[in-house]
């Protein structure tokens, strides 16, 4: 029988270990404290203060009677419930043993970290996040200081207009909120895209690196306690992964990558699933342990 290989958990650490979406709560960040700046709407004044009455002294609770001992041994002792036979399984007949496991190790990261694409994906898209955070704040900026100067020259202006000049000030704000949000998503779609050519390339590196060591079984290094040299593929993985794979294609800033796909003219690989099938059995990569995701690139 031909090993299986995992596709979902040998990459489960690659898009963990090299994501550059733009977490939501960098959204959230400015200079004043964290959420969105919501101008104040028109305090009303509030009521006069009503007339304090007194209250009549509470009761003193009197102490419960004591339970009967042997009705509270009864509330600890849990139940017995009944427990109904199961059916007996007979043995099944002697089947086709497994061929030796030939083991290597990986360390998906470690890939990651050497491979040149995923640092030109993390290179230009934390720019844009740069460039996305910038404009936030100078734009939160631009909020406190119209609310400043509605403040001060509320004295001299009538409810309505008061009124007028907070509306007009929570409209820019949402639709500031609405254009932070889509260049959020533009940013976090474009990795997606960017990533997903990796995934689908580092798939085909690992059974092509592996099969040549005759391994068929794959496990993240993270997860073993102990190997030799002669089984880590990583270092092997992320020179062949440069050599076939050196860059990957990034829509541009001013791209939606939902428009491009619809467009059908993304120049990637994206929705090439028809591989020609590899030669001899594939490795199997053991699931990788949930990793943490990173930190927000700020």
């Amino acid at each position: 029988m031909m090993p299986k290989f995992n596709r979902t958990a040998a990459l489960s650490a690659a898009l963990l270990s090299i994501s550059v979406a733009l977490a939501p709560s960098a959204m959230a960040q400015n200079a004043g404290g964290g959420g969105w700046f919501v101008p104040k709407a028109a305090q009303q004044p509030a009521p006069p203060a009503a007339h304090t009455q007194r209250r009549a002294p509470s009761p003193v609770p009197l102490p419960a009677a004591p339970a009967d001992s042997s009705e509270a041994d009864q509330q600890q002792t849990p139940p017995v419930l009944p427990l109904p036979p199961i059916p007996s399984m007979q043995d099944l007949p002697k089947s086709v043993a497994p061929p030796p496991t030939v083991i290597g190790v990986i360390s998906v990261s470690g890939v990651m970290r050497q491979s040149s694409a995923a640092m030109q994906v993390e290179r230009t898209l934390g720019g844009r996040r740069d460039a996305l955070a910038q404009d936030l704040q100078k734009e939160q900026a631009g909020w406190r200081d119209e609310q400043q100067t509605l403040q001060a020259q509320a004295k001299s202006m009538t409810s309505d207009q008061i009124q007028n000049r907070e509306r007009s000030l929570q409209s820019r704000v949402m639709k500031a909120q609405r254009d932070f949000r889509n260049r959020n998503r533009i940013i976090q779609e474009a990795a997606q895209v960017s990533l997903g050519q990796i995934e689908r390339e580092l798939v085909q590196v690992i059974q092509k690196v592996a099969g040549s060591h005759g391994m068929n079984l794959v496990l993240h290094s993270e997860q073993v306690a102990l190997h030799v040299d002669g089984q880590d593929i990583t270092n092997e993985v992320a020179k062949q992964l440069n050599g076939v794979l050196p860059s990957v294609f990034i829509p541009d800033a001013n791209v939606d990558p939902e428009v491009l796909a619809k467009s059908g003219k993304m120049p990637t690989t994206a929705d090439a699933d028809q591989e020609a099938p590899a030669t001899g059995p594939a490795p199997a990569v053991a699931p990788a342990a949930p990793a943490a995701a990173p930190a927000a690139h700020k």
